[in-house]
C-alpha cells in the first residue's frame, strides 16, 4: 500500500515568528502563513495594527498571536524567544520584516543616524536571528527568512546611504549565518523587494509624480510591488518545499535587476520571431 506523502506547503505543525506583521509585507505575510496552517507570533510596535491583523486571521480560521515588541532591542529579543519557549516550546521560522531607514545626503547624515539604523536593521535583527537559531539547532532544523531591499546589493540614491549600508549587510549576513548553520539544520534566506507599495510610498510619489515614473521605468513588470507579492515566497521558505535552499538572495522586483540600465521595456523592435 502506498503511502500518500504531506502536502510540500502544509505549515500545520511549525510555529512562526513575524516581525512588522502590523501593515504591508509583515501583516502580509503572517496572513499567508497561517492560511497555510502555521501558528504565528506577530511582532509590531503598532498595538492597533496588531489587533487588526489577529483579528482578519481569526476571522479565515488561522491561529495568531500579537505582541508589542522592538526589532532593534537585543535584550527583547531575549524576552521574546523565551516566552516563545514557555508559550510553544520550538520556534520553526522567523521573518524579519520591520526595520526602518533615514533618508539624508551623506554629507549631511550624523554617525547617530547611521548608527540607528544599523542597530535597527542589522543588529537587531542578527540577535532574533541567534535567539531563532539556538533553538532550531535543539530541535533539529528551521528557516529565517531576512527581508532586505535590491538597494542593499545595488545602488538607488537619492539619500539612500544608510538604508544601503544597513541592507548590504543584512545581504552578507545572511550568507555568512547559512553557511556557518546550514549542516546544524537551519536554512537561512533572504528576499530583496524593490518599491513595494505602502502608506510612505504612496505618499512620497504622490509629493512627486515623476518618483513614480522612475520606479516603473526600471520595471519590466510594469507595475510596482504589493504587499500580498510576499505571500507566495514566503510560504515556500517557511516550507519543508525549499529544504535544500539556504544562502540565496531572492529578488522579489518584477524584474528590475535583470535589467540592463540602458535596456528598453516592452516588445522587441527588431520584429517578431517565427
Amino acid at each position: 500500500m502506498s503511502v500518500k506523502p504531506p502536502p510540500l506547503f502544509d505549515l500545520s505543525a511549525k510555529i512562526a515568528v513575524v516581525s512588522g506583521a502590523a501593515s504591508g509585507l509583515g501583516k502580509a505575510a503572517a496572513g499567508a502563513l497561517a492560511a497555510h496552517g502555521a501558528t504565528v507570533v506577530m511582532l509590531d510596535r503598532n498595538e492597533a495594527g496588531l489587533a487588526a491583523t489577529a483579528e482578519e486571521i481569526a476571522a479565515a480560521g488561522g491561529r495568531a498571536v500579537g505582541r508589542l515588541h522592538d526589532t532593534s532591542d537585543v535584550e527583547a529579543a531575549r524576552r521574546l524567544f523565551a516566552w516563545v519557549d514557555t508559550e510553544f516550546g520550538r520556534v520553526d521560522f522567523l521573518a524579519n520584516i520591520a526595520g526602518d531607514g533615514v533618508m539624508a545626503d551623506p554629507l549631511a547624515i550624523t554617525p547617530e543616524q547611521i548608527r540607528r539604523v544599523l542597530e535597527n536593521l542589522v543588529v537587531g535583527r542578527f540577535a532574533h536571528c541567534r535567539e531563532a537559531a539556538s533553538r532550531m539547532f535543539r530541535q533539529g532544523g528551521g528557516s529565517i527568512v531576512n527581508i532586505g531591499s535590491i538597494g542593499g546589493v545595488t545602488s538607488l540614491g537619492r539619500g539612500h546611504i544608510a538604508y544601503a549600508m544597513a541592507m548590504g549587510a543584512v545581504a552578507q549576513m545572511t550568507r555568512e549565518l547559512s553557511t556557518e548553520w546550514a549542516a546544524r539544520g537551519v536554512r537561512v534566506n533572504a528576499i530583496l523587494p524593490a518599491q513595494v507599495m505602502n502608506p510612505g510610498l504612496e505618499q512620497r510619489i504622490a509629493a512627486d509624480p515623476a518618483l513614480g515614473e522612475k520606479f516603473l521605468s526600471g520595471i519590466p513588470r510594469g507595475r510596482l510591488g504589493t504587499p500580498a507579492d510576499i505571500q507566495g515566497l514566503i510560504v515556500l521558505l517557511a516550507s519543508d518545499a525549499s529544504s535544500w535552499m539556504t544562502g540565496t538572495l531572492i529578488p522579489l522586483d518584477g524584474g528590475n535587476l535583470a535589467m540592463n540600465a540602458g535596456g528598453t521595456i516592452g516588445p522587441s523592435t527588431t520584429g517578431d520571431v517565427t
